[in-house]
């Protein structure tokens, strides 16, 4: 079996202090010429079996695997090179799982089901794990691989073979929000608590669907998780279009196409309103930048319009009536505490 190691190249895949921490394999963990053997074995511990093969006699490759409520979410980084998932690996009987896989950089050609596509970076491609495809990488390539149990897509295998070996491309509709999506949370699924990690899931998995849904010629509208991916979308448009002052209500809901009223019972599901959605994010947007900042580099103003509140008057009453005290006494406590944490030099 391969072994685990605690750090990859790319520093950003690096989790922070208190978070949990992905597995990571590399096979600049073992001699070169145990490279190729060993990316199989990593592969099949991780994925599924599939025989690799390379043009040279050595294979630079890493992965990296969390878990994001059901999702596994696994992002590899690898040398130009072919693979193969025969039928000889399907009769092993791992093939549980829908891969719903981004390209992020580089390229591959993907043939299954009868089909053949290229995918280019920013593309999403599907692939059916129970019934054998081929992948090309002609140049060195990052794919961002999310497992998803095949219950939770909610396709028939009919739905699937229609999926698979089709490049979704993000220039417009759903595909343009689950692309930076999927990318982004591939960096940052460790992040996360269990708690808020489930119900991240779920939307993603739902907005998944709706988008393979739309790619069927379905009505979005009638899919299971119609809501929850409406709602995602709304989330995603309001942090998108935060620092506008004009951002209310009947902005967000003739930007979707919805009223105002089934705009109000979204969030109502969710326990909270459209505009305390916004204005407490918009001060977790103030806190953040505020604490990072030096002290004196910006005023408490040029914060608050940054973030979409038309006044500082505006923003102090905000941010007294969430967390009691004004942006300056906040401030301070903040830095003495950070100031009080420091271990002297």
């Amino acid at each position: 079996m391969p072994t685990v190691i605690d750090s990859f190249e790319e520093s950003s895949w690096s989790p922070a202090a208190g978070e949990s921490r992905a597995h990571v394999l590399s096979t600049r963990s073992v001699t070169p010429r145990e490279s190729l053997e060993f990316w199989h074995d990593a592969v099949l511990a991780t994925l599924v079996g599939m025989d690799i093969a390379t043009d040279g006699p050595t294979y630079d490759a890493a992965l990296r695997t969390h878990h994001l409520g059901h999702m596994q979410i696994t992002t590899v980084e690898c040398d130009p090179g072919r693979v193969h998932r025969s039928s000889e690996f399907i009769a092993r009987g791992d093939g549980r799982d829908i891969f719903v896989a981004l390209q992020s950089s580089g390229r591959a050609q993907v043939e299954q089901d009868g089909r053949t596509t290229e995918l280019r970076a920013g593309d999403i491609g599907f692939f059916e794990t129970i019934r054998p495809f081929r992948t090309t990488f002609p140049e060195r390539f990052r794919l961002k691989i999310f497992t998803v149990p095949r219950n939770l897509l909610g396709r028939s295998e009919a739905d699937l073979r229609q999926l698979t070996a089709r490049a979704v491309r993000p220039s417009g509709g759903l595909p343009a929000l689950l692309t930076p999506l999927l990318e982004r949370l591939a960096d940052t699924s460790e992040a996360y608590a269990p708690p808020v990690a489930e119900r991240l899931a779920e939307g993603v998995v739902d907005l998944m669907a709706a988008t393979a849904a739309d790619r069927l010629g379905e009505d979005i509208a009638a899919s299971p998780g119609a809501d929850r991916v409406l709602l995602l979308r709304i989330k995603t448009f309001i942090r998108w279009h935060l620092s506008d002052s004009a951002l209310d209500p009947r902005a967000v809901a003739q930007a979707h196409g919805i009223s105002v009223r089934y705009l109000h019972r979204l969030f109502e599901a969710e326990g909270t309103t459209v505009c305390r959605w916004i204005r407490e994010l918009r001060l977790y947007e103030c806190r953040r930048e505020l604490a990072a900042r030096p002290p004196g580099s910006v005023s408490l103003g040029q914060v608050a319009r940054r973030w979409g509140f038309t006044s500082p008057a505006r923003f102090s009453r905000a941010f007294r009536g969430s967390f009691g005290l004004s942006p300056t006494d906040w401030l301070d406590l903040e830095r003495k505490g950070r100031g009080a944490g420091e271990v002297p030099c």
